[in-house]
């Protein structure tokens, strides 16, 4: 064997018991604890009707992008696991110009493109970012996916400066959340 391919063995080496000891991180949203909570969140969520057939209708409302051209948007208490935390419901429907308040009004279901939450997971979860747990789903309640293939649940694109936490990271009040000032610590 020559040196050049011992080297390279060795470095290689290296860099496995470097992963091994510090400990490889994982994705920050989509892996299987992710998914298998953003499920118990959905579960909840139609039992305390803010999503499904029998959800409750907020009055909707014009808003600027990401979020679709018209929302509503409801936050309240919901139990999973015991645990009795805050959520936020925004329902997001149409495309920007198309779609006008009067149709969402009149027909919800067939304007509603998803459905975006954010759930207040327990102390420890995430605390440079408040510990909320973020989740996107279709209106029949599947999580969506990335352009990679990732489910969009846990701690969506952190580290990133685009999507979920990057903004609202920005919402006055220090609480990552825009339509009041509620939970603020």
């Amino acid at each position: 064997m020559n040196y050049v391919l011992k080297g390279i063995m060795a470095f290689g080496g290296l860099l496995l018991i470097s992963l091994i000891s510090f400990g490889a991180t994982a994705a920050p949203f989509g892996n299987p604890d992710d998914i298998a909570f953003g499920q118990k969140l959905w579960r909840s969520m139609a039992q305390n009707r803010l999503v499904g057939a029998n959800t409750f209708r907020p009055m909707p409302y014009e808003t600027a992008p990401p979020h679709g051209n018209i929302v509503e948007t409801m936050d309240g208490r919901i139990e999973i696991d015991q645990r009795n935390a805050v959520v936020i419901v925004k329902k997001n429907f149409g495309k920007r110009g198309e779609t006008t308040l009067e149709q969402v009004a009149n027909n919800p279901d067939k304007y509603m493109t998803s459905i975006t939450v954010m759930f207040k997971r327990e102390s420890g979860y995430d605390p440079e970012n408040k510990n909320w747990f973020w989740a996107k789903y279709l209106p029949s309640g599947i999580l969506m996916k990335n352009p990679k293939g990732m489910a969009l649940a846990g701690r969506v694109a952190k580290g990133s400066d685009k999507a979920c936490i990057a903004c609202h990271a920005a919402a006055p009040g220090d609480d990552y959340v825009y339509i009041h000032d509620r939970y603020a610590q």
